[in-house]
């Protein structure tokens, strides 16, 4: 969420630089700002004469006279309706800003390009020379299959399009490229390992930018539980069912996870950290899912682009001074895991037009896959400033002792069925098998090769 008293201060300049992002500020908010503040001049002149009132009852109270105390008694009472009045409708109009604000995206850093689309992308350095094969070279779901450890059509009969059954080594592959990065993050680059929630309630998906604009993008699990734990025990004993028992219910949705960032960020929603608890990093592994709406007819081919998928995720929590340093450090820690798996990849700073709702600014990393003759996003390492720290209300003491919101940050570190692909379209075989990189072969008991089916 942007700093409300930033859009107070100068609102056409941050629309002009919302505007590089295709995002049109809205209107409203100078219309309710407005009335936000008549209203508050209002209850504050309303509020500072029925001080003065109450005042003067006390004065009367003292000189024993009666009848002014009951006719101050009047107009205090009356001054108390209309200034709850106005309270109320303050609230409406700050419950609209609030909402306004929720559906306003980060403003871009000035080092971010312009631009409308991935061709406005600025390539930063590309890493590994491509591999040159002299057979023809076939993709993951050729590969896959013609190991039979890749199996679409099951997963496809077990729970619809866009998910994927793997099996025997290439299943254990997978399982062997997760436990790599999250020991080389740990052990190299000094992350916490976290183990953290599938599920998790509004307040976290809000708190990192999901919601509520990619409400529509998330796997919601409807679930209502009772306001009074006491109608369990109520029921038990009585046998009686939940229509006969008189009583509320709260809404307590749950969604799945899309991506171990939104528990992991949220670690420190509502919290005051210490300064000397800076930075705080840590790394998740966990099956991330999506509904993928808006994205028919987009890489329906293989494991691209799945309702389910894995990734290990790093994520940062920084003193804002050092958010931009922090960004080269995690972007840095995710192009390790493709330079010890020996996979050419390049890195590319999104433009304004193509970077996600809460990022200030963005390192795409995209491996190479012969098999689709491209580059491939991999990793995207974002900073988000000060941006979810303010939904979520997550601060740390400064220097001199004041509170301030901390600086937050992420990157897949990395996409773990994507890690995959890359693997098996750069290390195969013209039989057909798959090499096993090097750093990988002592999580798979020292299996060098997959070797193809006889």
């Amino acid at each position: 969420m942007l700093d409300i008293q930033l859009l107070r201060n100068d609102s056409q300049a941050v629309a002009k630089r919302l505007a590089t992002r295709g995002f049109q500020f809205p209107e409203e908010f100078q219309t309710l700002e407005q009335e936000r503040k008549v209203l508050q001049t209002r209850a504050q002149a309303l509020q500072a004469r029925r001080n003065a009132t109450s005042t003067q009852v006390g004065i009367a109270m003292e000189q024993r006279d009666e009848a002014k105390v009951s006719e101050l008694k009047k107009v205090v009472s009356s001054e108390a309706e209309v200034l709850k009045s106005l309270e109320n409708k303050l609230a409406e109009i700050q419950s609209k800003l609030e909402d306004l604000l929720l559906n306003v995206p980060n403003i871009p850093h000035e080092s971010v390009p312009f631009g409308k689309s991935p061709e406005d992308n600025t390539v930063v350095r590309k890493v590994g020379a491509l591999r040159k094969f002299n057979f023809p070279v076939r993709d993951h779901v050729d590969l896959g299959e013609g190991l039979k450890q890749l199996d679409f059509a099951t997963a496809s009969k077990i729970s619809g399009a866009r998910f994927t059954l793997m099996k025997g080594p290439l299943a254990r592959l997978h399982r062997a490229i997760a436990q790599f990065m999250l020991d080389v993050h740990t052990n190299e680059h000094g992350y916490t390992e976290i183990y953290a929630p599938y599920l998790v309630n509004a307040d976290s998906m809000r708190g990192t930018g999901q919601l509520p604009k990619f409400e529509a993008d998330l796997f919601k699990i409807p679930r209502q539980v009772f306001d009074d734990d006491s109608v369990y025990e109520e029921m038990r004993r009585s046998g009686r069912s939940v229509s006969s028992v008189a009583t509320k219910f709260r809404d307590t949705s749950l969604y799945l996870i899309p991506t171990a960032e939104v528990p992991v960020t949220n670690i420190v929603r509502d919290e005051i950290l210490p300064l000397e608890s800076l930075p705080l990093k840590f790394v998740c592994h966990s099956p991330c899912f999506r509904s993928e709406a808006g994205s028919y007819g987009k890489d329906t081919r293989g494991m691209i682009r799945q309702h389910q998928f894995d990734k290990v995720e790093i994520v940062q929590i920084v003193h804002p001074e050092k958010s931009y340093q922090a960004l080269e450090e995690l972007t840095a820690h995710a192009e390790a895991i493709l330079k010890k798996l020996e996979l050419p990849y390049r890195v590319v700073i999104l433009c304004t037009g193509e970077m996600g709702f809460a990022a200030a600014k963005t390192y795409d990393i995209e491996v190479w896959l012969p098999g689709q003759n491209a580059y491939r996003e991999i990793s995207s390492c974002s900073n988000f400033e000060a941006f979810q720290a303010r939904r979520m209300r997550a601060c740390f003491r400064n220097e001199k002792g004041k509170t301030e919101l901390v600086h937050t940050l992420n990157g897949s570190g990395l996409a773990v069925g994507r890690t995959l692909i890359a693997i098996m379209e750069d290390y195969q075989r013209a039989d057909g098998g798959i090499e096993i990189p090097a750093v990988l072969q002592p999580y798979m008991g020292g299996l060098k090769v997959i070797e193809p089916a006889r």
